[in-house]
Formats: C-alpha cells, structure tokens, sequence
C-alpha cells in the first residue's frame, strides 16, 4: 500500500514535505510492530534500549550523560527512564564517595536475564524488513546516513 493510500492524502506540497510525512509514518508502523515484543516484559522499547546500552558496557560503569549520548530516541528523559528501570531492580545506582554528584549505572543481573529473554527482538525486527533485498537494505541505509549528514554520497 503506498503512503497515499494509508493515510488517505492524495498530495503533498513537495517531494521533501512527502519524505517527511514517511518518514513519521513509517517510524510509527516499524514501532507498533516491534513495541508489543516488550508488553509482557513490562518495559518500554525506551527502558529496553538503556539495558541494552548499559549491557554494551561489558559490565563497566557509566554515567547518566553516557547514556543520553547513545540513546536512540535523544528526547526522551533519560533521568526518569533509569529511576524506573533503578526501581525494577534491572540498574544499579552508585554514588562516588569522593563526589557526591557523580553516579555510576550499571545493569544488573536481573536486567541481564531480562535481555536474554527479550534477545529475539532483533531477529523479529529482521522480519520487519523482509520485503527488501540486501541490496535495497544497504541503500535505505545510506540513504538515511545522508539523509541525517552522516556521510558524504559515494555515488
């Protein structure tokens, strides 16, 4: 189905004004599709991307500013998602003697184990993707780089 028809809009101002529009809208398909993965888990694709960084880290402590820097979605509260996560026993929380304001995170075992269960996730965002070929893969890819400034065009 195309955009048009999905979300009943038969034209837009400009091409870039249709880019943007699909892009928001397949944001929103790709995360309906992979947020009831984490329902029975009982975090947020937001709460899991932390664990997952925090996981990253190879059992080395990070900060708060560490974390906001790798997330994926940068507007979230970083701050409120690992208090929760700190509540659910999936964080450690530890405060440097000699300063006060310097706080380690780290994931703990309970958050671990939650990964491991929750691993899958990746093989079912393959899934999502299973209507393009590798090669089309590698130019969404590239184009969403340069879309963002990430690279120059290699063309």
């Amino acid at each position: 189905m195309s955009l048009e028809d999905d979300i009943q809009q038969r034209s837009f101002r400009n091409l870039q004004h249709k880019s943007t529009v699909n892009l928001l809208y397949t944001i929103s398909w790709l995360n309906s599709q992979i947020s009831p993965y984490f329902k029975d888990s009982g975090i947020t694709s937001q709460q899991f991307n932390v664990l997952r960084i925090l996981r990253g880290q190879n059992g080395k402590p990070c900060s708060l500013k560490l974390i906001k820097e790798r997330m994926l979605d940068r507007m979230s509260d970083a701050s409120r998602i690992v208090d929760k996560l700190v509540a659910k026993g999936f964080v450690t929380r530890t405060t440097s003697d000699e300063d006060r304001r310097s706080v380690a995170l780290s994931i703990s075992d309970k958050g671990l184990e939650l990964l491991k269960k929750l691993d899958f996730v990746d093989d079912a965002g393959v899934e999502v993707f299973k209507n393009l070929n590798e090669n089309e893969l590698g130019t969404l890819n590239e184009l969403l780089d340069q879309l963002r400034g990430s690279t120059k065009r290699k063309r």
